[in-house]
């Protein structure tokens, strides 16, 4: 521009005093000067292969009563949740992650205590490379899943002589039932990866690994984990292992429909059978999820998550033990919610 700027000036200078001819030269070469500077070319924005999005909530509940004939008991609960994904896409490659993490309280006037509703760590990593066949893709994959801290079952405190119970007392009653690494499921594998709708994919692993964790001695036995040696005796934690190892098949079912920018509706479904062990009874993980924005800032939402796993005793029987059944569990919310997206 200041090369522009000095031939403008040398030509003004010189129009007074040169010929035609030289002022003919002299614009000619202003012309050539103003031509070249437009074919600069412009500066690319660079390509980015990513496309990344966290979506953010903290939903509230609150109950009241004040002379309800029907009872019940004041409670409030708090929750919250990220859901986070990270997917890349060149050429034939595709890589997809998610980490979602969930957590939530609730306080009822019945139990002075804190209780956990919602505590969930669950990351998933999926990698294909497209086939020669249409939609077709061989694939990996990488699930992790576990929680924060404890979780506890509260039973009634014993009877305290027309006393209320006190924190000591409900804290005696309770009975833990998972915590940060008891369990822990870790899954990989390679198979083929099949897209027939950009809303829906299935990822086949017939060769896949299944590992499951559990730390703390106390529920070993709870989580189905094989005794260290026969006949050791299954009342103490510390006869168990801490890890149980299995190879198998996976298969694995995504979909989510978009409705408009406010709606949409997800679900998986993860189905493992373990070749070395009973491989027609299948573990089964059934995720749903409905959000509903109804405003800016603030959204509805529904979940629920279904379970089975035959080495997991959750309930209890008429002689007191405990054998497998499927575990179910539904949250209705509402509340704040912001995500943050890359842009398109």
């Amino acid at each position: 521009m200041k090369k522009v700027i000095t031939l403008f000036a040398a030509f003004a200078a010189a129009a007074g005093v040169l010929s035609a001819q030289d002022v003919q030269k002299v614009a000619a070469k202003v012309a050539e000067t103003l031509t070249a500077a437009k074919d600069v070319p412009e500066t690319e924005p660079k390509t980015t292969y990513w496309t990344n999005s966290i979506l953010n909530q903290i939903n509230f509940g609150q109950t009241s009563l004040w002379n309800w004939a029907a009872g019940g008991y004041n409670n409030y609960t708090l929750a919250a949740a990220i859901d986070a994904n990270a997917n890349y896409k060149k050429d034939k490659s595709i890589w997809t992650n998610r980490l979602q993490l969930d957590y939530g309280f609730l306080y009822s006037a019945d139990k002075p205590i804190l209780q956990k509703t919602k505590d969930r760590i669950y990351f998933e990593s999926k990698w294909g490379y497209e086939t020669p066949v249409r939609r077709l893709s061989y694939s990996a994959f990488f699930d992790f899943k576990t929680q924060f801290n404890d979780n506890w079952k509260y039973g009634t405190p014993k009877n305290t002589e027309g006393h209320e119970p006190s924190i000591e007392d409900w804290l005696k009653a309770r009975t833990l039932m998972s915590d940060l690494l008891s369990p822990a499921y870790i899954n990989f594998g390679l198979g083929v990866l099949w897209t027939p709708k950009p809303w829906f994919s299935l990822n086949f692993s017939p060769l896949a690994a299944d590992i499951v964790i559990v730390q703390n001695e106390l529920l070993r036995n709870t989580y189905g984990m094989e005794l260290r040696e026969e006949g050791l005796s299954k009342d103490d934690g510390k006869n168990f292992k801490p890890v149980r190892f299995g190879i198998g098949a996976q298969l694995k079912a995504d979909a989510k429909w978009v409705i408009n920018d406010n709606f949409s509706y997800t679900t998986q479904l993860v189905l493992f059978s373990n070749y070395l062990h009973k491989p027609l009874n299948l573990r089964v993980n059934w995720d749903n999820k409905v959000f509903w924005k109804l405003a800016k800032y603030f959204a509805l939402t529904l979940s629920t998550n279904l379970i089975y796993d035959e080495n997991v005793k959750v309930k209890e029987i008429a002689d007191g033990s405990k054998v497998p059944a499927v575990q179910f569990k539904e949250f209705l919310e509402f509340g704040f919610t912001y995500t943050i997206a890359s842009k398109k």
